[in-house]
C-alpha cells in the first residue's frame, strides 16, 4: 500500500519512489510532541510528523488505537497525495494536524477493512547481532564499509 509506492509530481510529471524507512517518537528527537513517519523519496529522507494528541483523540472518538503499522500507512497516504497535489513539494519535512491524520487513518482503513489487513513493515531479525549489520541498518543506501571506512 504506502509503505511503498511511486507518485507522480503534479508540476514536473517525475515519477517518485517512496519507501516507509522508520517510525521515531519526537519528543526524544525533536523535542515535539509528535510521531514521525521517515521515508526515503527518490532515496532523499521525508519526515511526516504526525501529533501524538491524533493517537488520543482516536481513542477518545472510538475507542480504537492508531497502531504503528496504520500510523505508517497513513503517512504514506498523506505523503502521496501532496505529492500528486504539488503542495511544496521538495520539503524534507510535512507536519500534519490531528484532523489531517484521523482523516488518512479512516481512508487507509476504509481500503483494508481492518488493521489486520495492513502489510506489515520490514523488521529486522531480532535474533541479529547489530555487528552482523556493519553500523548500518537494513535497507539503508549509505554504509560505513561503503565509503571506505570500517
Amino acid at each position: 500500500m504506502y509503505e511503498d509506492f511511486t507518485a507522480i509530481d503534479r508540476w514536473t510529471g517525475e515519477a517518485l519512489h517512496c519507501v516507509w524507512k522508520g517510525t521515531i517518537v519526537a519528543i526524544a528527537t525533536r523535542h515535539a510532541d509528535a510521531t514521525d513517519i521517515r521515508f526515503a523519496v527518490n532515496d532523499k529522507p521525508v519526515w511526516i510528523a504526525m501529533p501524538n494528541a491524533a493517537w488520543v483523540e482516536q481513542k477518545k472518538r472510538n475507542g480504537k488505537m492508531i497502531t504503528d503499522y496504520l500510523a505508517a500507512q497513513a503517512a504514506g497516504r498523506y505523503l502521496k497525495q501532496a505529492i500528486g497535489s504539488g503542495y511544496d513539494n521538495g520539503r524534507e519535512m510535512y507536519t500534519m494536524s490531528v484532523d489531517e491524520v484521523l482523516e488518512q487513518v479512516n481512508a487507509v482503513l476504509a481500503e483494508v477493512g481492518h488493521t489486520r489487513n495492513l502489510p506489515s513493515l520490514p523488521v529486522v531479525d531480532g535474533d541479529a547481532h547489530p555487528a552482523e549489520f556493519d553500523f548500518r541498518l537494513p535497507g539503508e543506501p549509505e554504509t560505513l564499509a561503503q565509503e571506505g571506512r570500517e
